[in-house]
């Protein structure tokens, strides 16, 4: 019997590395898409907003058939669809963009991307989960990863408002999965498509009040090996990084736990290089090959300091309950 649980464990465990990867691979090509749009005349909150409700609009019919009728069940975690929109989608995307209004891409990155230090800060200081030292290895084992896949060895000149501003990215991207490993009874296509929705709705809002300005071209979309209509990139952030992204992303966050899944997400800033190198000819340098290579070292080492979840016959619950409590955080 326990080798026949620890099978569907890591079966379960495997499913879960494989969403993040797809995962992190559609999130990674958004800053591609973006980049040809952005220098056309875009403005970055035009380009999410789209972004979320065209990958709503993708998602939809599933979320219909998943929920079969269940519309009390978003009603009745309402405070988890709406703290995962406002966090995960709204604040993560709000902060970056604006982080890099004020500074370089790559340092707003890297301080966005310590959301995963954040996430093991929050479930040790609140629930008592102390990192393992091999955990801990892990960390810093990544962390010198991204400073080399990013290029931050020379040295980068770091405004205040851009710190602040990346550091409310940080936040949103702790809360996204935090939040998305939360015990729910809404399938993970539902809580996505409405965060998505409630996400852009929080952005249009904040667009309106002049904040962050509204602006879109219509003018051909240039990338290294051709041009193409300002809609295609927009459909493919819009699928791709926003639909399959999002959705791929919750369901692996449920398997893996808060910890893994966000150190996963990582791979990220990996796939975003390669798409800009073969997108935009931004060639990446073998320091940057060298640093995802470390990224890489440091999520398994990571895997090896996760602690084995809890006994699931010792959990009581409805099967999808018990499903999120067994794989959760813990």
């Amino acid at each position: 019997m326990s080798v026949l649980t620890h099978d569907t464990r890591s079966r379960t465990a495997g499913i879960g590395l494989v969403l993040a990867l797809v995962a992190a691979g559609s999130f990674g090509l958004s800053g591609a898409l973006a980049d040809g749009l952005l220098a056309t005349g875009w403005t970055p909150i035009t380009v999410v907003i789209l972004r979320l409700l065209i990958g709503a609009g993708c998602l939809l019919p599933f979320a219909l058939r998943d929920l079969r009728g269940r519309w009390r069940t978003l009603v009745q975690d309402w405070r988890l669809v709406l703290a995962y929109a406002a966090f995960g989608m709204a604040l993560a995307q709000l902060g970056f963009f604006s982080a890099v209004q004020h500074m370089a891409v790559g340092p707003a990155l890297l301080i966005e991307y310590t959301s995963p230090a954040a996430v093991v800060l929050w479930l040790w200081l609140r629930r008592g989960e102390r990192p393992t030292i091999i955990t801990g290895l892990g960390a810093v084992v990544v962390a010198t990863g991204l400073v080399l896949v990013l290029g931050l060895l020379a040295g980068t000149h770091l405004s205040l408002p851009g710190v602040l501003w990346a550091l409310s990215a940080m936040i949103g991207g702790a809360g996204y999965y935090l939040l998305a490993a939360h015990p729910s009874r809404v399938p993970a296509t539902a809580l996505t498509t409405a965060s998505l929705v409630l996400g852009a709705l929080m952005l249009l809002s904040v667009a309106l009040t002049g904040m962050l300005p509204l602006g879109a071209s219509v003018v051909t979309v240039r990338f290294a090996s051709a041009d193409v209509p300002w809609w295609v990139p927009i459909l493919a952030l819009g699928v791709i990084s926003g639909g399959i992204a999002y959705s791929s992303g919750i369901a692996a966050v449920r398997r893996l736990g808060s910890r893994l899944a966000s150190f996963a997400g990582i791979l990220e800033l990996v796939f975003a290089v390669a798409f800009a190198w073969m997108m935009l000819g931004q060639t990446p340098t073998t320091v940057q090959v060298l640093g995802g290579a470390l990224v890489l070292a440091g999520i398994i080492v990571l895997r090896l300091g996760e602690r084995a979840p809890r006994n699931p016959e010792s959990t009581s619950g409805s099967p999808e309950e018990l499903r999120a409590e067994t794989v959760g955080v813990g």
